[in-house]
């Protein structure tokens, strides 16, 4: 029962911050539609049957529909939401092919394409903008202020005062830019140049690597060197230097991303760190919880993670379609049409799989699953 009551507590959190995001993404994808002629037929937040809606002047239908948890935008031309296949393109009249998505030229349907994941990543960076011109950015110069005895840190000889300046070839402009090299590398030798006085010193340090769990469950492993920083300040910025410094953050978020995936491809990450609709479900309650600022700060990296994962080169994905189209551009042709079909199938099967994977990561690392499995086990 203690489930069940937190889970519906974090239920209109997670669809209120998701109806945003998905909202913002199928945006981008109208606005430069629309703006290079094409007539969008429908846009949806959500799949299945329509629970409400209504027609605009263009005679786009605006729908909300009953599952949750996506959204697409039907151009005229499109058989499918995907836009994966067309319907009726030999029998158009002209007019019919001035407003079909389909019969624009590769570059405009690029442009249209990889409008959506533009518009999570430029929503990303305005909402972290606004919050460090009202809330301030978490800052902390790389001077290590003090050294746990017995540490990867200490071992390595780290001392009080030390002013990091570049690790594993990362150089390092705040104590969160060493974080996240060291989160990322348990257990792996890095080169360090430190700041000591007026001399600089090669280190080579290792970080101990570090199994917990978070409180959702989820088994943790990170890389630790036992060092604190003891000047930590919200800094506010002006319009100019918060959007700067959102544009960073964005990168570097994206960055991080990347090379947790790589990791975990390559099988040096494991993972169990993988998320679905639950977790992230559980997640939204929480950061509800906390606070607007907090809340903000986790839709801004949710969006980056939506912009980033549909510019992966799956077919049925954003990225897959560039990639179609990156190769019409370069062969002056189409891709054969029953390929592009069994890709999107592929492709179909490949998002369906990895939804039910990350799904089955929820359920098995949930504490109150896992009670239940103790009594039956």
């Amino acid at each position: 029962m203690e489930f069940l009551t937190g889970f519906a507590g974090s239920l209109i959190p997670f669809l209120l911050i998701l109806t945003v995001l998905v909202f913002v993404h199928e945006m981008g994808h109208y606005w430069v539609a629309r703006r290079n002629g094409v007539r969008v037929e429908v846009f949806s937040v959500g799949f299945g049957p329509e629970l409400f809606g209504w027609n605009d002047k263009h005679d786009t239908r605006w729908k909300v529909s009953a599952i949750p948890l996506g959204g697409y935008v039907k151009m005229y031309g499109d058989a499918d939401p995907a836009s994966a296949t067309s319907e009726g393109l030999e029998e158009m009249t002209p007019d019919q092919k001035a407003v079909s998505f389909h019969y624009k030229s590769v570059a405009q349907r690029i442009a249209i394409v990889a409008a959506g994941p533009a518009a999570n990543f430029i929503f990303a960076i305005v909402v972290l903008a606004g919050l460090f011109m009202v809330v301030g950015q978490r800052y902390a110069p790389a001077t290590i202020d003090e050294v746990m005895p017995e540490s990867a840190a200490a071992a390595a000889g780290l001392e009080a005062g030390d002013r990091v300046l570049e690790i594993a070839g990362t150089e390092v402009t705040r104590f969160g830019d060493l974080q996240i090299v060291v989160r990322e590398n348990p257990g792996t030798a890095l080169p360090m140049i430190v700041r000591r006085g007026d001399a600089e010193l090669n280190l080579t340090i290792t970080p101990k690597e570090i199994v917990t769990e978070d409180r959702f469950g989820n088994t943790l492993r990170f890389g630790q060197l036992g060092v604190r920083s003891n000047n930590v300040a919200m800094i506010k910025h002006g319009p100019l230097d918060a959007l700067w410094s959102a544009t960073v953050e964005t990168y570097s978020m994206t960055a991080q991303t990347l090379r947790a995936v790589g990791q975990m491809i390559t099988g040096s990450r494991g993972t169990e760190e993988l998320g679905g609709p639950i977790k992230i479900a559980q997640m939204s309650g929480e950061v509800a919880k906390q606070g607007w600022d907090t809340t903000f700060w986790f839709m801004a990296v949710l969006s980056v993670n939506l912009g980033l994962i549909n510019l992966f080169p799956i077919p049925v994905l954003d990225g897959g379609h560039l990639v179609f189209y990156t190769a019409e551009a370069i062969r002056g042709r189409p891709l054969n049409e029953r390929f592009r079909e069994y890709a999107s199938v592929a492709g179909l099967s490949l998002v369906i799989a990895l939804m039910v994977f990350v799904t089955w990561n929820d359920i098995v690392s949930n504490s109150f699953i896992q009670k239940i499995g103790a009594i039956f086990g």
